[in-house]
């Protein structure tokens, strides 16, 4: 614009520092990320504080939101400024890293920047104060780090670095104490020692006239936190001046807004503050801390969103919206009009929002908030709700009526006609009833509503009234609701050491994670935190849009003349070497022939930046045909005969003839949905030519080096493999997903970066990320059991059919998995399993923690569940009865040691209290018609091995250098398990050295080629016997050493040796578990060892909503001797709670085109802090046996997972007495995962029969289960 004034300066300050940038360098889209590269404006999850210069209050925000110019007069300080190695590290890192809270790493800044901010705020904070600055946080095992901040706080840190060496370096973590952690050795928080908001950034504000001035360009919006990009304004914060009610300025964040309401709450009448608690019970649920911080009041008012929280709040209250213009002030109500933009009713063009005007309530008064989300917090409500009813001078006859929703329309819906209607009634059941069948009527949702759920959302409509209508009756005595939630403190049984160990051996103890303090300081670094190169390029890829279908052109032409744009590799370019077979299906890398799935890769765009890339990845132009069948569905796949070649049986005994003698027969199947990986680093990598001989460095976020190196980018090049070199720092997550299809994208990249002979990376957004990789098999199990009254389960046929997608990938091994899994803890005398993995029109599922037995374990209780209703029996009581006891022997043949099972099952049961507990469960059902309390308890047996000796391999490389320090590498990838802590462990133990003299860089091919995949479980038993096997050659190499200076160092031995000309490496190698199995037989011995344990959780449910909480868990599990039990439990936390969520919230979203919906956190959700158990309590059964293991140790990473299913059958437990107290007696049929709308539907009443239902095939649904 020639006619704009000159260029103006903006300042803010970053770790201290200030920083200038000038108006002509910045655009609205401006970003720390983009620009400040060396300034590290953002951390690994984008969190930092951004404090006001105004108010000095300190708010924790996502970087990914700020635009730069956002910061005027800010000061920011980033999870690099709190504190680092090379400095000072805060408390609250220490106290974190010390007590276990990170795994992979990756996500631990922002747990850190939100704790952090709290303690900023507020130094002695309150549990409450601690659960909502962790609010809407997803899920890691870092509460008991956190709770410390409550006890003891005095140092036990030198905070020196002299002779450069801290006790907070590798050396800290020689010899905890035998509990997890010693708070009395933590640093204090000190408040003092923290940045001060810099004098200089004291600027003044923009007026209000400047902002008209600004807003002449009636397009142009104001964005403030940048959450939604919409209209509001920066404002005098608010005053209580106004005489009816409560002034709120539109800038105010929602933050601000929770705040003053809490504050207003306390002062005044509660009569007066109807509007205000209920808008305060909504905020404390509303998104996390992050975006309230960001999200301002105007903003959220006037993006009108269809699933606002607050609208339909605001609009029930009479609230009115004060606006301003150069033509000067008017205001206009909050309503129906505003909120559907009636031209007539909305902003006019060169407007802005200026305030708020919320009125007070009155006496007999009563506004009530309700909203049903995926999750407890942080998750877009599927239906919320606003309603308010004044009964004038008492009396109980309706004067005022409003009610408004969110969620079932474009846009917030008012029930104007219905509430009209009910005036002059009196507040009575035939009010009531007359009320559902208005609003019903009224607020009507078509059966192919965006969304899904409607069946779900028209029930919540009327139960939302219900609970208002209860909620008003009782005098605000509410009958429905819970109390608030408290984290507690996660309770473990720790196991002590051996007395005889000595006090120097690091097995069997706490240590912390070895990046634990760099994962809490951001320094720990991962594929995309690598510095630029020089030359470096860009890779986007470019996906089909369709499931099934030939392409009948591709027109690259636009894309190509994008500035920037290098190339678009095509599968005319990979010419011999585009296919590739896994198993026995050949697949492609990239298809530009007929696509089988909508995320399929068709090409790849390489340009000079990722913004370049990603904007012409959008213009490339395809042309398709669409194609017949398109199968999505198990059900279609069934019909259409659609499978991949591999049916797998398992058969023992005769179970056509026990079906004979049984006293019952139940025949039933249970539906299982499939689940994202969601790992915090998405897919990752950086292709290095070398610029000789042909060779080239990969760095990537992988499980499988070797795969990465020989499989794909070697064969796609065409050249040996020892040209080609493939480096792993760290994980950060992968749970199965980054094998196959990491596979495929580095290949590309790779080819990529030899044909144009620079630096090629590859970082994937989450959406394409979650669109192309797929995740865990969803499952159909059908079954058959035969079984006596008093609960034996004499025979069981059951099969097996799984969604593998497009194409193999590892359809089969996970089927195979399943299928040898099918039994869990229990002894079928005649079994019969078969299993198929359907071809289908999605991207290929594939490995995921867990492996196939989350889905088949699933299938059997379900079997059990079934089994003990038909005999009026407990769940428990049945599992117990068909146990394995003792030695026996499994369907494939293989002996099983049952005694720990049994161990591991009374030991919760003693733990849990679980008789005590059921009989309150049920007192608490029988007084509680809305509510209703579930308990279960799941035993499990989870085999751990992987089918063969070959896949069992692994070795080692150990050096020792002449100043006696060592080096390990070893083939495992560190991916937040801890591998490489153990790894450091077993080397300490077998060379009898400090820890901190042990250093373990990564992992490479360069060092130890031909390393299996990590995982399994198997990562640190293969590894660590690889690791122990060269330290054992270096130690007898160096005895004769040793023994003629036994006082002498390792420095010592280390010169000695070499005067000597002996050796100081040595490599180690473990062939591998003897394991096999035959299926032509269905005979072998596939797997090393079992992993024993139970687990028991109570749950809450709410009738009307579906809505559950999760009350207590308590876990029992037989691990061996533990390598290390401060990284084991935080192993079975994790897998508990992602399992949690595999059978409760996670739940994919697929339209009948077979279009994913869920690509990201809104969309799909994974637990958050607030999902954990209220009580989470974990204990290990003391070690008893030994075994050929690494230390008679057992793997972890995966077992927990199934112990999630038990909160799905607690819930199963609270809506069987649900259904039993309304007299539906008959059978119980519930799918996983078990949803909120899963959970209100089969809670039937007057409501669920209330509703209207679509006739099936009337039409189109929204998304269909796959």
């Amino acid at each position: 614009n020639p006619g704009r004034a000159p260029a103006q300066k903006m300042e803010f300050a970053l770790g201290g520092w200030s920083h200038v940038i000038r108006e002509e360098n910045v655009s609205p889209s401006f970003k720390g990320k983009n620009k400040l590269e060396e300034t590290v404006l953002e951390s690994e999850l984008g969190d930092l504080v951004c404090m006001q210069s105004l108010t000095l209050q300190h708010y924790p925000a996502n970087a990914c939101l700020l635009p730069i110019c956002s910061l005027h007069g800010a000061a920011v300080t980033t999870v690099e400024g709190v504190g680092s190695t090379k400095a000072r590290i805060h408390p609250v890192q220490e106290r974190v890293a010390k007590c276990h809270g990170t795994q992979c790493g990756f996500c631990t800044p922002g747990m850190v920047m939100s704790i952090y901010t709290l303690l900023r705020n507020h130094p002695e904070p309150t549990l409450d104060q601690l659960t909502d600055a962790l609010g809407g946080r997803l899920y890691v095992s870092i509460e008991s780090g956190l709770f410390v901040f409550f006890t003891h706080q005095t140092s036990g840190c030198c905070q020196s670095k002299e002779n450069g060496v801290c006790c907070l370096d590798q050396g800290i973590n020689e010899l905890p104490d035998p509990k997890l952690f010693s708070e009395e050795e933590f640093l204090p928080l000190d408040p003092t020692q923290e940045l001060i908001f810099p004098p200089e950034l004291m600027v003044r504000q923009m007026t209000l006239k400047e902002l008209l001035e600004a807003k002449e360009n009636p397009q142009a919006p104001i964005v403030m936190g940048n959450t939604s990009v919409g209209i509001s304004n920066h404002t005098a914060l608010f005053t209580n001046d106004f005489i009816l009610g409560l002034t709120l300025g539109a800038g105010l964040s929602l933050a601000q807004v929770k705040e003053i309401l809490a504050e207003v709450i306390q002062k005044l009448p509660e009569e007066k503050t109807q509007t205000y608690h209920a808008l305060l019970k909504h905020l404390g649920t509303l998104a996390g801390c992050q975006i309230r911080n960001m999200a301002s009041l105007g903003g959220h008012i006037v993006s009108r969103h269809l699933d606002s929280d607050l609208n339909p709040l605001l609009a029930v209250g009479n609230c009115t919206l004060n606006l301003l213009s150069k033509e000067g002030e008017r205001q206009i109500p909050l309503n129906e009009q505003f909120l559907t933009k009636c031209p007539s009713a909305d902003l006019k063009p060169g407007e802005i929002l200026v305030s708020v005007n919320i009125p007070y309530s009155r006496k007999w008064e009563f506004v009530s908030a309700f909203r049903q989300a995926q999750r407890q917090q942080n998750a877009l409500a599927i239906v919320n709700s606003g309603m308010r009813v004044f009964f004038g001078e008492g009396g109980g006859i309706i004067r005022e009526l409003s009610i408004a929703y969110g969620g079932v329309g474009p846009t917030t819906i008012c029930a104007k006609n219905s509430c009209q209607k009910l005036i002059g009634r009196p507040w009575n059941e035939e009010m009531l009833d007359a009320a559902c069948r208005l609003i019903l009527d009224e607020v009507s949702l078509p059966g192919w509503a965006p969304g899904g759920k409607v069946e779900f959302k028209r029930t919540l409509l009327i139960s939302f009234f219900f609970k208002f209508y209860l909620k008003v009756s009782q005098i605000l005595k509410t009958m429905v609701n819970g109390t608030d939630r408290v984290l507690a403190f996660p309770v473990l049984g720790v196991l002590d050491v051996d007395p005889k160990q000595l006090p120097q051996d690091p097995i069997g103890r706490p240590i912390m994670h070895l990046s634990g303090i760099k994962h809490t300081t951001g320094e720990a670094i991962y594929c995309d935190d690598m510095p630029v190169l020089d030359g470096e390029l860009f890779l986007a890829f470019v996906t089909s849009s369709r499931a099934h279908a030939e392409i009948v052109s591709i027109d690259l032409s636009e894309a190509l003349s994008l500035p920037g744009v290098v190339d678009i590799v095509t599968e005319e370019d990979l010419r011999g070497v585009n296919s590739f077979c896994l198993l026995i299906e050949p697949e492609k890398l990239l298809e530009t022939q007929e696509v089988s799935c909508v995320g399929q890769l068709v090409c790849a765009v390489v340009a000079d930046s990722e913004v370049q890339a990603k904007q012409a990845a959008k213009k490339v132009k395809i042309v398709y045909q669409d194609l017949e069948p398109v199968i999505l569905t198990i059900e279609e796949a069934i019909r259409h005969h659609s499978f991949f070649q591999g049916e797998r049986k398992l058969e023992y005994g005769n179970v056509d003839e026990a079906f004979k003698v049984v006293d019952q027969i139940l025949e039933g199947e249970i539906h299982m949905g499939g689940q994202e990986h969601f790992y915090m680093e998405t897919q990752s990598m950086l292709a290095v030519p070398k610029g000789e001989d042909q060779e080239m460095d990969v760095y990537v976020s992988s499980q499988f080096p070797k795969y990465i190196q020989v499989t794909w980018v070697a064969a796609t090049l065409k050249v040996p493999a020892n040209k080609i070199m493939c480096h792993v720092k760290r994980v950060g997550g992968a749970f199965g997903g980054k094998v196959t299809k990491t596979g495929i994208m580095a290949a590309i990249t790779a080819f990529a970066a030899n044909k144009h002979g620079r630096p090629v990376r590859c970082i994937l957004e989450r959406g394409e990320d979650m669109l192309i990789t797929g995740g865990r098999h969803p499952y159909l199990g059908k079954y058959k059991a035969g079984f006596m009254n008093d609960g034996r389960i004499l025979a069981l046929d059951v099969e097996h059919y799984c969604n593998g997608g497009s194409t193999l990938d590892e359809s089969l091994f996970v089927l195979e998995t399943g299928v040898l899994k099918v039994d869990n803890a229990y002894k079928f005398p005649n079994l019969r399993c078969q299993g198929w993995a359907c071809k289908t029109n999605l991207p290929s599922n594939t490995a995921l923690r867990g492996f196939g037995f989350p889905q088949s374990g699933l299938i059997t209780e379900n079997c059990i569940t079934e089994v003990a209703a038909k005999c009026g029996l407990s769940p428990e009581k049945v599992r117990m009865m068909n146990m394995y006891k003792e030695i026996d022997q499994t369907p494939y043949k293989q002996e099983i040691d049952a005694t720990n099972l049994i161990q591991c099952w009374k030991e919760c049961m003693a733990m849990s209290s679980y008789s005590l507990r059921k009989v309150a469960v049920e007192k608490f059902n029988s007084e509680n018609y809305w509510k209703k309390k579930g308990l279960a308890m799941v035993p499990l047996k989870f085999p751990v091995g992987f089918g063969s000796t070959a896949a069992c391999q692994a070795a080692a490389l150990v050096h020792i250098y002449l100043d006696g320090s060592v080096l390990v590498t070893h083939g495992g990838i560190e991916m937040g398990q801890g591998v490489h802590t153990k790894m450091i462990q077993v080397a300490s133990r077998e060379l009898r050295m400090p820890m901190s003299n042990v250093h373990l860089r990564g992992t490479s091919t360069e060092t130890v080629p031909n390393a299996n995949v990590s995982g399994a479980s198997l990562v640190a038993d293969l590894n660590g016997l690889a690791v122990k096997d060269a330290c054992q050659t270096l130690l007898k190499r160096l005895e004769p050493i040793i023994s003629k200076n036994p006082k002498g160092t390792w420095k010592d031995w280390a010169q000695a040796a070499y005067d000597e000309s002996i050796s100081l490496s040595a490599t180690g190698y473990f062939r591998g578990y003897e394991t096999h199995m035959n299926w032509e037989t269905g005979e072998g011995h596939p797997f090393e060892y079992f992993v024993f344990g139970a687990a028991c959780s109570e749950v809450e449910i709410d009738c009307l909503t579906g809505a559950h909480k999760n009350i207590r868990t308590d876990i029992v599990m037989d691990i061996g001797h533990s390598i290390n039990p401060a990284l084991d439990v935080g192993q079975i936390e994790g897998a508990f709670i992602q399992g949690m969520g595999l059978y409760t919230i996670e739940e994919l979203k697929y339209s009948p085109q077979g279009v994913l919906y869920t690509r990201g956190p809104d969309q799909y959700k994974i637990p958050a802090v607030s999902d954990v158990p209220t009580e989470l309590h974990v204990s290990f059964l003391p070690p008893s046996q030994n075994s050929n293991t690494l230390y008679s140790s057992k793997g972890l990473g995966e077992p927990g997972v199934f112990l999630g299913c038990s909160v799905f059958f607690a819930i199963h437990d609270a809506v069987r007495a649900a259904r039993q107290e309304r007299g539906l007696l008959g059978p119980l049929k519930l799918d996983s995962p078990l949803t909120p709308e899963k959970i209100r539907m089969a809670c039937e009443d007057k409501f669920t029969k209330m509703i209207p239902r679509d006739e099936p095939g009337s039409y189109v649904p929204w998304n269909i289960p796959v």
